[in-house]
Formats: C-alpha cells, structure tokens, sequence
C-alpha cells in the first residue's frame, strides 16, 4: 500500500538490523518484531514511545501465547500513551487471548469475521496411511502422478525432515523451495516470493510459514507431519492455519494429512473432534480414487 505514497517512509525494527547510537527514528511507521521494537524503545532510545499514536499487534495469538513475546508486548504497550489507539489482529482468538486483549484494550470495538468452521467447508480433508517416512513419500509421489497440482504446500516437523523431503522430491524432477526457521528475514521473503512467482511448484516448510502467506495458485496443502505443541498434544490452530493455506479466496482446496502410527493417528482423531469435521481416509495406491478427489 506504501509504494502508492512515496512520502511515508518505513522502518524496520528486526535483529541485525543495525542504528547508530544515539540516532532517533523519524520514520512514520515501524514495523518490528516484539524484542527489538522493546530495545529501541526502552534502552537504546531509536523511539520515542510517547510519540506513538497507533499500536498494533499482528498474529496477536501467537504474540500473547509465546511467553516472551506476552511479557514484551505488555512492557512496550505499558510505555504508550493514554490516547494510543491499540489494534490486536488474529485468525484465531481462544479465550487466553480475549483475556490478554482485554488487560490490554478496555471497551474494544470487536469485529469478527465469520467462523473458522466456515473456512474449513471449502477444504476436502483426507488422511492416508503409512507405516513409515519412505511410504508417506511414496503417497506423496502417487498423489502428484494421479492429479494436477498447480502449488503445493507441504508441512514437516523438524528441519531435518523439510531438508531431506525436499531433496527427495528434487530428485524426482520437481521445482522444489525449501523454507524453515532458521533462515534469515530476508532470505524467507526471497523463497516465498519465488514460490508466489510460480518459480518453484512445492513449497516444503517447518510450521514457520502456517501463517500469512497468500499464494492463490495453491490447491493442495500437506501434512508430511501432524502439527503438535511442545507437550505432543494435537495444535488445532495451526492444523487450522496450516490448511487455511488452500481454499484461499473462495476457492476449493485440497487437504492431505499423513498418518504414520497409532500416536498420529490419534492426534488426527482429536483434530477431527476439535473442528467436528470427518477427515476421509484416502488410499493413495488406487489411482482412480485419487482421482476422484480431485474432481
């Protein structure tokens, strides 16, 4: 939106991103991340707090749920002044966050966009069983050889895994971009915008890109692992962000979950509780059922 007003000016408040000392910002909008924004403010001086007029937090989930994010944004939000105007933004507001949000914002104004139920009716959900990593590429292979696939997405749980499915996947002739988290700010955006080119058809990724990446040519979003929490319980929001990948824009989508033991296979079951929505058993070794779904 900027590009359409050259006067306003941006600055961008992320690690590495090094100022003079002593320099003061005169940029009217700073976009950062939770830490650096609290550094700028509180020790190194670059903003003056007082002088902020709006205060918005994006992906507010994940800002309050994350212990070190909640305590910085409530230290840098404890800084401004009466009369900021605060805006919280999330896909999804579970109760933790509607608690924060209101220590935070007293008397918001509420808007609320229609349910995640809703999103989910226009994602076909299946599952396919496997014993083992080998045979969950092998599904992956049959789906690609059975159906069109303009962009794929496909989620894995540790880098090790992105790294090695990725590699497989080049192997097999496909214009693979790899994504994870310990990649530079720069670097992701680098990907992402290739793969939004169409440069690259499969985007293999750890849960660092479940959010925010709008690319309209994915049809089909693959769970290589179900998402977890740290504790090993089933993640629904990001299950739910992570589908929320296809289906953009009112389109139809394609969702695939690999199910590789009776402990992701219950994991599964408790995500289709969560969202009452039965997730169908695909058999990736019948061509014409694959086929079929894709109709």
């Amino acid at each position: 939106m900027g590009k359409f007003y050259p006067e306003l000016k941006l600055a961008y408040a992320v690690r590495g991103n090094k100022l003079e000392r002593g320099q003061k910002i005169s940029e009217h909008i700073v976009i950062g991340t939770p830490g650096t924004v609290l550094d700028w403010c509180a020790k190194l001086k670059f903003i003056d707090p007082k002088r902020i007029k709006v205060f918005v937090l994006d992906e507010a989930d994940v800002m309050i749920a994350t212990q070190g994010h909640q305590d910085q944004s409530i230290r840098i939000q404890r800084m401004l002044p009466r009369n900021c105007q605060m805006l919280l933004f999330s896909a999804t507001f579970e109760d933790s966050v509607w608690k924060f949000a209101q220590k935070v914002v007293p008397d918001p104004n509420i808007i609320k966009l229609k349910r995640e139920e809703e999103t989910l009716d226009t994602i076909k959900q299946y599952y396919v069983l496997c014993n083992n990593r080998d045979e969950k590429f092998q599904a992956l292979c049959n789906l690609y050889g059975a159906i069109t696939i303009a962009q794929a997405m496909i989620f894995c749980h540790t880098r090790k895994t992105a790294s090695w499915l990725a590699a497989e996947l080049s192997k097999e002739g496909h214009q693979v971009a790899l994504l994870s988290g310990e990649m530079m700010v720069e670097q992701r955006a680098a990907v992402i915008e290739r793969f939004r080119e169409g440069k690259e058809k499969v985007l293999v990724t750890t849960n660092v890109c479940a959010r925010g990446i709008d690319v309209e040519q994915v049809s089909v979003v693959i769970n290589f692992d179900l998402p977890v929490d740290k504790d090993g319980n089933p993640d629904n929001e990001t299950y739910l962000h992570r589908i929320g990948r296809t289906g953009r824009f009112g389109k139809r989508g394609l969702a695939v979950n690999m199910v590789d033991s009776k402990h992701s296979m219950n994991i599964l079951n408790r995500i289709q509780e969560h969202f009452n929505k039965k997730i169908e058993r695909l058999d990736t070794d019948d061509l014409d059922e694959i086929e079929k779904i894709a109709n």
